[in-house]
């Protein structure tokens, strides 16, 4: 604590004054996206996010007591002036983590996977190659508290991240790792990918199998897809990347998902209707998550103040991360006049 007026003041000028350099350096956009004044309803929001440089946008409400609503503005396909559909599959990125995660539980608690086990237990040919294999739990990978670097920070693999998808876990072996296991918190990638191959061979075939049986199936959740392959590109959002015309829509990136799924999903997974007895209590990993591959943008949220899910597609990305950063603003926007228009 600071007890000196004259301290409290100079502080004070620094603080102002590092606002006003800080401020200096943020594109006018973000600014005004924050400063502009709060639409009355969900869908003057959207379509205001659209103005602001969005090429697509699809918004799933569900609150309790109220009936799903759905807001959409822009482009579903930007060079065939196709209007964005609500019903479109989207490809939710790291959202997936959040299935990885309840998948890997339930095999927790058929006593298949232990989150205490280390990675070289379960893989020890990495032994040599991830540092502190031996010390690393699977909580600690699950929760990004492993140290491990994420292969997706390697520039090399974004020099053609399809081709180099194949072999992912190489950009990330051999590296000194980010941290001592247990001993900070790095997003990393590379965690999911090793989670994943663990339950493999746990399994005796792939975790999707799985996933698709034990969660799937189970919330009747039909339009979440593994892979772009599995589906009718013709039902997929466009994904475009700022400068550039190319329409991202045919690249893997992995799980595709209407925004109902996922929001069927995170429902499930907030109010513990997803798992089996004795698994919520052991779940260690996040209840909302984002996701975000080239073109292409997610948000998944539970408000429990509200009682309400809300999940925001966004077919627009960049390199700089001024879109991410939009993408924030405006669904803190939306749930700011949902709360609005409960009270």
């Amino acid at each position: 604590m600071i007890k000196n007026k004259k301290a409290k003041w100079i502080v004070r000028i620094l603080l102002l004054g590092g606002t006003a350099i800080s401020m200096f350096f943020v594109p006018w956009i973000l600014v005004k996206a924050w400063i502009l004044p709060l639409p009355d309803t969900v869908q003057d929001q959207v379509e205001e996010a659209i103005g602001h440089g969005f090429d697509g946008m699809i918004v799933y409400v569900d609150q309790t007591g109220k009936p799903t609503e759905y807001y959409t503005a822009g482009w579903k396909d930007r060079k065939n002036k196709i209007p964005t559909d609500p019903k479109s599959l989207f490809k939710i990125a790291s959202i997936s983590k959040l299935y990885t995660a309840v998948a890997a539980t339930k095999l927790v608690k058929e006593n298949r996977l232990s989150f205490d086990k280390t990675l070289a237990y379960y893989l020890p040919e990495f032994k040599d190659r991830i540092e502190n294999a031996e010390e690393i739990t699977l909580r600690m990978m699950i929760q990004h508290r492993s140290g491990i670097p994420n292969f997706t920070d390697n520039p090399n693999y974004w020099q053609n991240e399809q081709e180099n998808n194949l072999n992912a876990l190489d950009f990330a072996l051999d590296l000194p790792a980010s941290f001592k296991p247990n001993r900070g918190y790095e997003y990393s990638n590379t965690n999911y990918l090793l989670l994943r191959r663990i339950m493999d061979d746990i399994l005796g075939y792939s975790h999707n199998r799985y996933i698709q049986e034990k969660i799937l199936n189970p919330l009747d959740l039909k339009n979440t897809f593994f892979s772009i392959t599995e589906v009718d590109l013709d039902d997929v959002m466009s994904g475009y990347y700022v400068g550039y015309e190319e329409d991202f829509k045919a690249r893997e990136y992995g799980m595709l998902a209407t925004a109902e799924d996922v929001g069927i999903f995170l429902r499930a997974l907030n109010d513990g209707s997803v798992f089996d007895e004795g698994e919520k209590e052991i779940y260690p990993y996040e209840y909302n998550h984002g996701g975000l591959v080239v073109g292409y943008q997610s948000l998944a949220e539970y408000h429990k103040d509200i009682d309400a899910v809300v999940v925001q597609f966004i077919n627009t990305t960049d390199f700089e991360g001024y879109e991410w950063n939009l993408s924030e603003i405006t669904i803190n926007r939306i749930v700011k006049i949902i709360k609005k228009n409960t009270n």
